[in-house]
């Protein structure tokens, strides 16, 4: 069972309550949510999510006997799916399984930067990368993929998910503004390793919004997560700029299937 904490600047945060292998996370009617009136705000409607079993005798990330946060459950099994009504994009380029490659994934880097981020996954420890696409009816595009690797140590090492991040078409990341100033109010906001890092559920969270002028007439945003053996990426593309409440809803919602 899931319950709504407060919305405030248009980020809304759901939070866990309970224990468990295999459970479902639901989002609360709007008229749960204090502070929100019954107006559409434009949250999309996700199907129900649940993380999906794992093997037998194996400890939940977050659990006491996991010290390293380790995610034993099937990588693609906890890739956030599509909302109602978006159409599959086929820009990430994932298998039938829903793995992708190294070459395809690093597609979202301009091509100089590519070469240094391909020699330091295949360095620093990763096992596997699972990615989803969809583009909803207003246009916007959102990728999002997750990174295994050997270890926590290794997911700290990547640097491919930070303000530094050279996005194919991005101009620049900085800090996104609507979340850096609701991350304080709304989730436990201890100093992490990474700037503007808000620690969500047992997730450390990141995230970045491409700054003006844009290279083109599209805005990116960047939700970076890092919990465990785990790197998670929500990149969502939209022409004029990124709405923030379908942005935030996804890395939010996102961050609880890992935790």
């Amino acid at each position: 069972m899931f319950a709504a904490l407060r919305w405030t600047a248009a980020v809304a945060v759901f939070a866990a309550v309970g224990t468990g292998v295999a459970y479902g996370i639901t989002l609360p009617e709007r008229t749960d949510v204090p502070g929100l009136s019954t107006e559409d705000d434009g949250r999309w409607t996700f199907p129900a999510l649940s993380r999906p079993a794992l093997p037998a005798g194996a400890p939940v990330p977050q659990g006491p006997d996991n010290k390293d946060g380790t995610h034993y459950a099937p990588l693609t099994g906890l890739l956030l799916p599509a909302p109602e009504g978006a159409k599959a994009d086929d820009a990430v380029k994932a298998d039938k399984d829903g793995n992708v490659s190294v070459d395809t994934f690093l597609e979202e880097y301009t091509p100089e930067a590519r070469e240094k981020l391909k020699q330091s996954l295949e360095w620093d420890g990763l096992r596997q990368i699972a990615g989803r696409g969809w583009t909803t009816a207003d246009g916007t595009r959102t990728h999002v993929y997750l990174l295994r690797f050997h270890s926590s140590g290794f997911v700290d090492a990547f640097k491919g998910c930070d303000s530094n991040a050279r996005l194919t078409g991005v101009s620049a990341l900085d800090l996104d503004d609507v979340w850096n100033k609701a991350k304080n109010t709304q989730m436990n906001s201890t100093t992490l390793d990474f700037p503007g890092a808000a620690n969500f559920d047992g997730t450390e969270l990141s995230v970045y919004q491409e700054v003006k002028p844009f290279l083109g007439e599209e805005q990116t945003k960047v939700g970076c997560l890092r919990t465990g053996d785990v790197l998670g990426m929500v990149i969502q593309t939209r022409k004029g700029e990124v709405a923030p409440v379908t942005f935030h809803q996804s890395v939010i919602l996102q961050s609880q299937l890992l935790s």
